[in-house]
């Protein structure tokens, strides 16, 4: 029973460290969401421009 109660204390240790990697990640994720989403735009923005300034030289 003593082993039992070792492994349950452990397990809740461990519990609260994957429940503060999982929100890191969580975070990560979505600041390179955000990056990647702001590139597309700017990327498609400046694709754009760069074309046409191309046309006209």
């Amino acid at each position: 029973m003593s082993d039992l109660e070792n492994l349950l204390r452990m397990t809740a240790v461990q519990a609260e460290g994957m429940r503060g990697l999982g929100g890191y990640a969580g975070g990560m994720f979505m600041a390179a969401s955000k990056v990647l989403g702001e590139e597309t735009v700017n990327g498609a923005g400046s694709g754009a421009s760069q074309t046409g300034a191309r046309r006209h030289e």
